[in-house]
């Protein structure tokens, strides 16, 4: 049996029917050229054939009176209870009715009497598509590793046609590895262990002072201070919705190139226009910036192992302007502070962190008052990154690859951007009681084209 860290475990603690805490995944893939109708169907059953199911994927969650909850890998998986077959019906087949049923295939929890993952072939797509929509537990994998796992199982080339299903190709180091999966740590170790995370917690912790009284500027953006009278805020319900959009990544490097700026500098600032935009036409006028979680990758290169190694910040956006190329400044700005704050301390110093600034908004949500106290931010916005040339399965082109997130306590909305085969996608996942989010996701490409206007015309890089 392998025990879970403290991070892995708060995902099952955190995790209630109105919110699950899963990642998946959306990949729009086009049959290929003279490929029977069939070609989902037939794929599907052959999926069925693939009974060698590898680690994490054959295993259970083991709770514990006396220890931490522990993985158990069990004898045998039974295929019918993880994949399934969707036909979509006909003239109902376009965009809308394919994120409808993957709204709902994302809200209900995960069995967990059984290994804790879902995989749908969904049929019936017009153009000659087909889609797989994947979920696997937070506890399992952070979307970074799911993502891995996702590329792994697909090819280069057309030509190759070997199906390699994820759950049955190898995932973990064996045992021995220098990768092997760590133990989980009590609290007090995570908190007041070695000397040198000691010290990293000792300076976040005088950063987030200084920050608070107003001695530094966006060292880190303070948890429990983010504008809470937003439709972005609040208790957590069931019932969900996604949508997306996208943008050329030619368009997003030519931006980069004349601004000095980075993959996240611009796409948050048009996050942050949209976001305006979308709050101004719900009645709502923020005079101080948008504050965001942001999710952190604390592995080192070359670490595979299963399970999560991340931490959550807060980070404070621009202050409201119109003006696309200011923003795009104090964006810049800001993620650069960051970025020296989170160099500068232990990564374990981050875990601590985010583990206490989610009980605490996780306490607020089980008591059921989200509504009531300040949110930790005012969306959840994160960045995976993905292959840069076409992927293939069984022939077949996979097109679009969209990210599905789970929502942090008292957030009704989570954003992940992934980038794929020259397009950056942008994932949209909210409750039912956010209003309008498709129409979010078309000012995300708006804002980018007045950003995108305001560089050319501005004609001069960022300082």
């Amino acid at each position: 049996m392998t025990k879970l860290s403290l991070l892995d475990v708060a995902f099952f603690i955190a995790e209630s029917k109105a919110s699950p805490k899963h990642v998946g995944g959306l990949m729009i893939c086009k049959r290929p050229p003279r490929a029977k109708t069939s070609f989902a169907a037939d794929l599907f059953r052959e999926y069925l054939t693939f009974t060698d199911v590898q680690p994490p994927f054959n295993r259970i969650i083991r709770f514990s009176l006396t220890a931490m909850p522990s993985w158990q890998e069990c004898e045998a998986v039974e295929l019918t209870e993880h994949l399934f077959y969707h036909q979509l019906p006909r003239g109902k087949n376009g965009r809308e009715e394919l994120y409808r049923l993957v709204s709902d295939l994302h809200q209900p929890m995960l069995d967990r009497s059984r290994p804790l993952w879902e995989v749908h072939v969904i049929d019936g797509l017009s153009e000659a598509r087909f889609a797989l929509y994947v979920k696997i537990h937070h506890a399992s994998a952070d979307g970074v590793t799911m993502m891995r796992w996702a590329v792994n199982s697909l090819s280069s080339t057309a030509d190759d046609l070997e199906l390699k299903p994820l759950w049955s190709v190898p995932h973990i180091a064996g045992a021995g590895s220098p990768l092997r999966e760590k133990m989980a740590r009590s609290l007090l170790v995570d908190l007041a262990g070695a000397g040198k995370h000691v010290l990293g917690i000792g300076r976040l912790a005088a950063m987030l002072l200084l920050e608070s009284v107003k001695l530094t500027k966006n060292a880190i953006s303070l948890p429990f201070v983010a504008d809470g009278n937003t439709p972005l805020t609040g208790q957590v319900t069931a019932g969900r919705q996604f949508a997306t959009t996208s943008v050329s990544m030619e368009r997003v490097s030519l931006i980069r190139t004349r601004t000095r700026s980075t993959l996240n500098h611009v796409a948050l600032t048009c996050l942050d226009g949209a976001l305006h935009r979308y709050l101004r036409e719900e009645g709502v006028d923020l005079q101080r910036p948008i504050t965001i979680q942001m999710p952190v990758n604390l592995r080192k290169e070359g670490d595979q192992r299963v399970g999560n190694k991340i931490g959550i910040i807060q980070v404070e956006l621009s202050p409201p302007t119109d003006d696309p190329y200011v923003r795009l400044r104090n964006i810049g700005f800001s993620l650069r502070n960051v970025r020296t704050m989170i160099d500068s301390v232990e990564p374990e110093a981050i875990e601590s962190y985010t583990l206490i600034t989610g009980v605490v908004g996780q306490l607020a949500e089980m008591l059921k008052l989200s509504n009531h106290l300040p949110p930790t931010g005012n969306t959840l916005v994160s960045n995976v990154p993905g292959p840069a040339e076409y992927l293939y399965l069984k022939g077949a082109r996979l097109e679009e690859l969209h990210p599905i997130s789970t929502l942090p306590a008292g957030n009704l909305l989570n954003i992940t951007l992934f980038s794929y085969a020259g397009q950056l996608y942008f994932g949209l996942i909210a409750t039912d009681e956010l209003p309008n989010l498709q129409r979010l996701s078309h000012y995300i490409a708006a804002a980018f084209t007045e950003l995108e206007q305001s560089v050319l015309d501005a004609g001069k890089p960022v300082s």
